[in-house]
């Protein structure tokens, strides 16, 4: 396999957005009368949860597998269990689906209040593993990789979303707690804040080290922030828990922050809300809250052939429903309309060479992108750089034939873990 460096082309100049101060604070949305958790399934493992369709379950309440604890979501409203069934995800990702009847008040559960007392990792993969912004914390206990260094992003990884930056903006004081209780918490030696420069005081009162990121894309990528801020280049194949670095985003920091300083497991999840003239408002709502909702609270109307995109417009992923939910790690939803839907095709590639300059990881995207197609990618792989991808998508973008560059990657990616179960990690999961 080569294994490239970034060397720095040219990249397009595209701007992140520098306004998140002049947004005005989350618009809460409440679910109308159920939300859909997604409990993720170990391989292998058998979809039998502790509790069944009818009980009654309490806000910031833990829904486990009864074979297997370490694998639970967390209930973020008060109600009754109406449905429980498999629920297929993206690039073969198994979750359970369990829809909770909405209760007209709201009971608290204590479980985490009495055990979060004395801070501890155990307690945080425990309890908290499932909050807001869904931190990596079994990465932080595994002792086959220590991790040195943790990284905590104030920056978002695509254009028009601005969530982490509200986070780190609005919610300083919940972030510094969370940097303060990881290094309790964590045994890592250096925690590293990254922001953009128009929040640089805001980053600085977080009392970590703070480096600041270019203000155009793809910048804030982790592979983008290793090189430009940390000065290391991660190479192919390899994942950020292997050499020691783990990133988290500034809203899992802060949600950690609000747990442990407020005795309650957070369920309120924070989002840019995209609409089709690529407006956007900042939202917040229950975990599991379904898009309709969503949309209805904003005013949006979905026509035929509209597109749900859950992320932002270089990096997100379309669903074909309404009825998905808010997850954790949901940063932001777009809605184009159909009118608006750029077009894709199967024309040939014309060699023409844009991929290729636009790339940061300089790879040899023309010659890659053809082995892809013809469903080649053990080839892809060896000879042409496919796991130095860093998935920004600029190739699918500056592609003068419209070829879905960055989703024959992902395709790739994904067929060559079910191939090998050891590139199984490479694969970046939703």
């Amino acid at each position: 396999m080569i294994k490239r460096s970034f060397l720095g082309y040219a990249l397009p100049q595209l701007p992140y957005d520098s306004d998140v101060k002049s947004l005005p604070a989350p618009k809460l949305i409440r679910p109308s009368s159920s939300v859909t958790l997604l409990l993720p399934l170990p391989p292998q493992r058998k979809a039998t949860v502790d509790l069944k369709v009818g009980d009654r379950v309490k806000t910031g309440q833990k829904i486990a597998l009864t074979d297997y604890p370490g694998a639970y979501t967390i209930s973020s409203v008060t109600g009754t269990i109406s449905a429980v069934a498999p629920f297929q995800g993206d690039f073969g990702q198994r979750f359970l689906s369990i829809t909770v009847s909405v209760a007209p008040a709201a009971e608290i559960d204590a479980g985490f209040k009495e055990a979060g007392t004395d801070p501890s990792l155990t307690q945080a993969l425990t309890y908290l593993s499932q909050v807001p912004g869904l931190p990596p914390l079994s990465a932080l206990g595994d002792p086959q990789y220590p991790i040195s260094t943790i990284v905590v992003c104030g920056v978002d990884d695509d254009l028009l979303v601005a969530t982490q930056q509200h986070i780190l903006q609005g919610d300083i004081q919940a972030v510094r707690d969370g940097i303060v209780l990881l290094k309790q918490i964590a045994g890592a030696a250096r925690i590293v804040l990254v922001a953009p420069a128009h929040l640089m005081q805001d980053a600085v009162a977080s009392g970590a080290e703070v480096k600041i990121t270019a203000n155009h894309y793809p910048a804030s990528l982790p592979h983008m922030i290793m090189k430009d801020c940390l000065g290391q280049v991660l190479p192919a194949g390899k994942r950020f828990e292997e050499i020691g670095v783990c990133f988290m985003t500034a809203e899992a920091v802060a949600a950690l922050g609000h747990a442990f300083a407020d005795g309650l497991v957070p369920v309120i999840k924070r989002f840019t809300l995209i609409n089709k003239e690529g407006g956007k408002t900042l939202v917040a709502a229950p975990i599991g809250t379904p898009l309709k909702d969503v949309f209805q609270n904003a005013g949006i109307t979905l026509q035929d052939r509209d597109r749900i995109i859950l992320g932002g417009p270089f990096r997100g992923r379309a669903v074909f429903s309404d009825a998905y939910p808010i997850r954790p790690d949901t940063d932001a939803v777009m809605v184009q309309d159909r009118a608006s839907v750029p077009l894709v095709s199967d024309y040939p590639c014309i060699n023409c060479g844009d991929c290729v300059r636009a790339c940061p990881a300089q790879m040899p995207v023309n010659m890659l992108v053809r082995f892809l197609e013809a469903g080649q990618y053990e080839t892809g792989a060896e000879e042409y750089d496919l796991f130095s991808c860093i998935e920004c998508g600029l190739c699918s973008y500056v592609c003068v034939a419209k070829i879905p560059i960055f989703q024959y990657i992902r395709l790739a990616k994904y067929e060559l873990a079910r191939l090998n179960p050891v590139e199984a990690e490479n694969v970046e999961t939703e």
